[in-house]
């Protein structure tokens, strides 16, 4: 028999609030992340909106040498994972380290650290570039970190699936402890992308919103004027434990984990499958892991980046999956008020579903002014809705063809 896997603590560093509980708030209220780029100068961009933190301060987590030698993406996922395992009150000084373990990814990494120091390779030469170049930019030092500082020897490791990069690690660390692997894993991801490169980048791939005039609405899923997603940074983290050792430490547990899916499109290296097909395969793939029916389905987090192929083909997909019930299911995307935080974005999702589940209360899709025909669901518009939720699925889709989905239960 599969052991049942909990979570006990969780921990978010997003574009509206530094806390879970800050973060919670502004996402009951409405509450858009979206800005000006306060990062670097926009003179010369197309794109001159982000969904940057506010008021993060490092030092709240790390000492000033320490954070120095940190990309920003770890920051963030040291600073939710200290969050998180505070929030679950776990003393890992008296458990069995090498039953504890940790699963961050990150969509891209150290990309700031990458750009700074190519800058310094070219203006100062190859014996300038830092010595830590290396140990800061690569995506698993995240998870690497997390393990260091708190002792944990199980196991380690971090995803990269893009956009479905901490929707999977959660997925992943859920199934080692499902099957006896580790007792407590710290899962999610981490960001922190918004730079010259990335925002030149995602540009050029005709990605991006280049609503700059009007920035608090300029991430719309659903709406038929949305025109490309808005970048956002930040990280998000779960602590996942298995129920017997939640019990008898008298852990407070939220929701429990029951339904992980993946697919893959095997179609193209950013556009979705034309049918949805993959994402309905996730979905898919998750309630038969979790065992329940499709009706059983309360809420749906969607994807949902304001991007016009992505919201029109996830529809499809929901349609698919969930036949006539999909329109009496609340589908709501979050990216509407933070943004898209990429390899971060599951993770901070899967938060708000698990708020979504203890609190009775599922978020709006803020700026939903005009519906698209082919988006014709019901995205609970601009007003957040109280209701029951015992049964909810989170999805995330990625560049490459990567779909994950998550099932989550109120935990009886």
């Amino acid at each position: 028999m599969n052991r049942r896997v909990v979570v006990t603590g969780m921990g978010a560093i997003t574009p509206i609030g530094l806390d879970v509980d800050s973060y919670w708030s502004s996402l009951k209220k409405g509450i858009s992340g979206v800005g000006h780029i306060t990062k670097f100068d926009t003179a010369e961009y197309d794109v001159k909106i982000a969904a940057e933190l506010k008021d993060f301060d490092s030092e709240k987590y790390l000492d000033k040498k320490e954070a120095r030698r940190m990309d920003f993406f770890c920051q963030y996922a040291v600073a939710a994972a200290e969050d998180a395992v505070s929030d679950s009150g776990l003393d890992f000084k008296g458990l069995d380290a090498n039953r504890s373990g940790v699963i961050i990814g990150s969509g891209v990494g150290g990309m700031v650290t990458v750009q700074n120091e190519y800058l310094k390779l070219l203006e100062k030469g190859p014996r300038r570039v830092s010595p830590f170049f290396v140990p800061t930019m690569i995506l698993n030092m995240a998870s690497g970190y997390v393990s260091i500082r708190h002792g944990l020897k199980g196991p380690n490791s971090a995803v990269v699936t893009a956009c479905a990069t901490s929707t999977n690690s959660i997925g992943d660390a859920y199934k080692i402890i499902q099957r006896d692997d580790a007792d407590v894993m710290i899962a999610g991801g981490t960001e922190a992308a918004i730079c010259e490169l990335s925002i030149a980048g995602f540009t050029s791939m005709k990605a991006l919103s280049t609503r700059n005039d009007d920035p608090l609405t300029a991430s719309r899923p659903f709406d038929i004027g949305r025109n490309g997603f808005v970048m956002g940074e930040g990280a998000g983290i779960l602590i996942l434990e298995e129920l017997d050792h939640a019990i008898k430490r008298g852990a407070k547990i939220y929701a429990e984990v029951i339904g992980y899916g993946m697919s893959s499109d095997a179609y193209h290296i950013t556009a979705p499958a034309p049918d949805g097909n993959g994402a309905a395969r996730a979905m898919e793939n998750a309630l038969k892991d979790a065992q329940i029916s499709y009706d059983k389905i309360d809420y749906i987090n969607a994807h949902g980046t304001s991007t016009p192929m992505n919201d029109r083909l996830e529809t499809l997909a929901i349609k698919t999956v969930f036949k006539e019930q999909a329109n009496n299911i609340p589908i709501s995307s979050t990216k509407s008020m933070t943004g898209h935080l990429l390899g971060a974005a599951g993770a901070i999702e899967a938060i708000a579903v698990i708020k979504s589940i203890t609190d009775s209360f599922v978020h709006p899709t803020i700026n939903y002014k005009t519906p698209d025909p082919d988006c014709d669901l019901d995205y609970v518009p601009n007003n957040g809705r109280e209701m029951q939720v015992n049964y909810a699925l989170s999805n995330s889709l990625g560049f490459g063809g990567h779909n994950a989905s998550l099932i989550f239960a109120k935990y009886e």
